[in-house]
């Protein structure tokens, strides 16, 4: 079933996921979704110096709104916020140095953050897919410990500001690649067995469906989505995908397009109108499992995972804040 349900998603991506794919998807687009104002409006968005988080800090930026970038590296983020000012002349640009592969530093700085502003919209967008088993400072395997571990803690971290504001929103940036992963919680740091980079990664977007829709259930006032932006020609995807970008190229979606539902969801009326907890593509709403993929999960599994992460979290909360 694994080679059945890798090959459906493959020929699925070649229709769908490619720049021609978007570029079929948008002629049913309404432009007027996104030409709105957001002035007033304060947007965090993490993996912001690059790829699908600087083109969503950009057109944010543009529309007005106050936009907090999270970024790893000070030198290329600093460059990322330069250019995001000097192209929308928008000043309202904050940048903030947080590694989201470290629970610590991101406790730290979600309580500092919630000391000095306001939050309406937060963008899970960093992630890493790295292609041998490394670890952390802190013994987490890094895959791990930034596509998981780091999207829970901050937005857990986030949320009781996001409750006191009207039309909060949360988005993740997933994968596609989730389709051919099922929930496994007995070894959420994959350190069973041969290691493969894109399919821990993959695991780990399918994680990030499961806590969206968790967090959809249990926090009613605040909009979560999940999203796939299609197969984009990002730096990520050029230096942790070699050999598929090589092959694929000619047909990626530029970052634009990969970052256009991220956008939609961020800040058009008509995205809150759709249930809470959804998992998107291309501004609209798509099923989390191929057909006939055996990719379900019971409900206690999908529960244990947001017990163990509570777990985890607490542990490095408790460390980073004495």
């Amino acid at each position: 079933m694994s080679w059945y349900r890798n090959t459906v998603w493959f020929v699925k991506g070649l229709r769908e996921y490619t720049r021609s794919g978007y570029e079929s998807a948008s002629k049913h687009f309404n432009p007027a979704e996104v030409e709105v104002n957001v002035a007033g409006r304060s947007f965090l968005i993490t993996g912001a110096n690059s790829g699908i988080g600087k083109a969503t800090a950009k057109e944010v930026a543009r529309r007005g709104g106050t936009v907090h970038l999270v970024c790893r590296n000070k030198e290329r983020a600093e460059v990322a916020k330069g250019e995001i000012v000097t192209e929308t002349g928008n000043q309202n640009i904050f940048l903030h140095i947080v590694d989201i592969s470290n629970p610590k530093e991101i406790w730290k700085f979600a309580e500092k953050f919630k000391n000095e502003h306001k939050l309406n919209v937060l963008i899970n967008n960093a992630g890493c897919m790295v292609n041998n088993r490394e670890l952390t400072e802190d013994g987490l395997e890094k895959n791990f410990a930034t596509n998981t571990l780091g999207t829970y803690i901050l937005t857990t971290a986030l949320l009781p500001l996001l409750e006191k504001e009207a039309d909060a929103r949360v988005i993740t940036v997933s994968s596609g690649g989730m389709l051919v992963q099922k929930l496994n919680i007995s070894d959420l740091q994959s350190g069973n067995g041969t290691f493969d980079g894109p399919m821990v990664y993959a695991q780990n977007k399918r994680q990030q469906v499961v806590l969206t829709e968790q967090w959809a259930k249990a926090h009613r006032n605040i909009h979560f989505s999940v999203m796939h932006p299609g197969w984009a020609d990002t730096p990520a995807v050029r230096s942790s995908m070699p050999n598929f970008y090589q092959k694929m190229k000619n047909n990626l979606r530029t970052e634009a397009q990969g970052a256009d539902t991220v956008l939609w969801l961020a800040v058009s009326s008509e995205a809150t109108k759709l249930p809470s907890g959804l998992f998107f593509q291309d501004r609209q709403p798509v099923p989390t499992h191929l057909p006939l993929a055996s990719t379900h999960s019971p409900p206690e599994d999908e529960e244990k995972l947001m017990e163990v992460l509570e777990e985890l979290s607490q542990k490095f909360k408790s460390t980073s804040l004495g």
